[in-house]
């Protein structure tokens, strides 16, 4: 099939006179590729217009650590540069699919071809303008499940911690409270009158109690500690002395205090007594551990529930930009404590809640953030700092990082759909311009201001 014959099968060009697919095929060439052959890789310079006259192309694109197809270019289909496009550079890598062959039309036959055919330019417009609605909707998607996988991956290991702590804490607190005979026949083998019962009693509500207000010691304090206890505890004949002496140094006991009980002890129910004492004090230290790693799930799940706003309608409404911040910021924390960030927050108490879409805003902070955590990956004293401050009807909030700043002649595009300055996979560019069109939507505005050693992005929004 000779190349008009071919062009004319091209559906977009089906309804264009003939004379301008003569023209398009005189200028134009073919040329003839192998299966599985390359034909273009990822940020090659693109400079010509391209159909699919046989054959496919698969297109492949890096998304972080894995290669991810991203569709094929079949028999028909347009491809390349386009007129009026900004296209500079191949957003993938390109691979011939089974014996194929391409016209190519070079973009310095573009203008000719707008003056002389504006119908044929006018198709490749309404081409490109779908070709970049449909390209933006998968690069849109694309950036979403980035985002969701930092998120997930940073809330997997911050809820790892905690659920493993849980699953340790009861494993040990069963083994701790099983049946043990020896132990529990020296129990109730103990003779005490009820005021010894009870004194016993206050001294261990007393080093719970006081336990939790003491600063902690130091390794060395409590090594020094453990081997004066546990050199007591053995002196006394009592079985497990170090593993009782840890314990005890832990809620501040020490041998002061075990000479005290002595007093009001028969010889014989010492070791009993100071088994039981460390029991108690060992279940309390374990249910305390397991209280609080259930704490820290019970604050991730209601961030997560309050930073995507999934029990709430899309609609906006009042609402306190702090707290979006704080969850935010919570969901990020694994990557925060990875860089080695501080975090440095300065919102004041009586901030005026502005009306707006709470998880949109939220996505604000998102992409402003996890940005500046970027940006400080390796930086030594590495400090982000979120600011508010209300100006006249307007609230303004600054994400500011001390990181190696934003060139000086790109500052100016950073908003622009699929600019971005992260290396291949690592972003898809629309997570500023996302940024732009929500603030947009809530009638603001969005700077930066950018130098070596600080970034400082101001979100403006109106308070009504």
């Amino acid at each position: 099939m000779n190349i008009l014959a071919a062009l004319k099968e091209v559906p977009e060009f089906k309804n264009l006179a003939e004379s301008h697919l003569v023209w398009l095929s005189e200028k134009g060439t073919t040329s003839e590729h192998k299966d599985g052959e390359k034909l273009f890789s990822l940020g090659e310079p693109i400079d010509s217009m391209r159909v699919v006259l046989e054959g496919g192309v698969d297109l492949y694109r890096v998304q972080g650590n894995t290669t991810r197809y991203f569709g094929t270019a079949e028999k028909g289909e347009i491809t390349g540069l386009l007129p009026y496009s900004r296209m500079k550079a191949a957003g993938a890598e390109g691979t011939a699919v089974g014996d194929t062959r391409l016209f190519s039309l070079h973009k310095d036959h573009f203008v000719e071809m707008i003056r002389e055919h504006p119908e044929l330019a006018e198709v490749l417009v309404h081409t490109m303008t779908d070709r970049v609605r449909d390209f933006t909707h998968q690069q849109q998607q694309d950036d979403k499940m980035m985002a969701l996988g930092k998120l997930s991956a940073g809330l997997a290991h911050e809820l790892n911690n905690p659920s493993a702590a849980i699953v340790r804490c009861a494993q040990e607190l069963k083994k701790h409270l099983g049946n043990v005979p020896e132990k529990f026949k020296r129990v109730i083998n103990i003779r005490a009158t009820e005021a010894i019962v009870d004194q016993v009693n206050q001294f261990v509500d007393t080093k719970i109690t006081t336990a939790a207000t003491q600063k902690p010691l130091s390794l060395m304090e409590k090594s020094e500690r453990e081997d004066e206890l546990a050199e007591w505890l053995q002196d006394i004949g009592l079985d497990d002395a170090y593993e009782t002496a840890s314990i005890f140094v832990e809620f501040f006991i020490d041998t002061n205090d075990l000479e005290e009980l002595n007093k009001i002890l028969r010889t014989e129910d010492r070791p009993a007594v100071l088994n039981w004492i460390a029991q108690a004090l060992t279940t309390e230290r374990l249910v305390n551990e397991i209280e609080e790693a259930s704490r820290r799930i019970n604050v991730l799940v209601t961030s997560v529930k309050s930073y995507t706003h999934l029990d709430r309608a899309p609609a906006k409404e009042r609402a306190e930009l702090r707290a979006g911040i704080r969850n935010t910021i919570t969901m990020l924390n694994h990557k925060i404590k990875k860089n080695q960030v501080t975090v440095l927050e300065t919102i004041p108490d009586d901030l005026p809640e502005p009306c707006i879409y709470v998880s949109a805003m939220n996505q604000v902070w998102t992409n402003l953030i996890d940005n500046a955590l970027d940006a400080l990956e390796g930086r030594p004293n590495a400090t982000l700092e979120i600011k508010a401050e209300k100006d006249r009807e307007f609230i303004i909030v600054y994400v500011i990082d001390n990181g190696p700043g934003i060139p000086e002649d790109i500052q100016d595009k950073i908003f622009d759909s699929f600019f971005t300055t992260k290396p291949v996979g690592k972003g898809t560019g629309l997570g500023l311009e996302v940024v732009r069109q929500i603030i947009l939507q809530h009638n603001g505005k969005v700077t930066v201001k950018s130098q070596p050693g600080r970034t400082a992005f101001a979100v403006c929004i109106p308070i009504q």
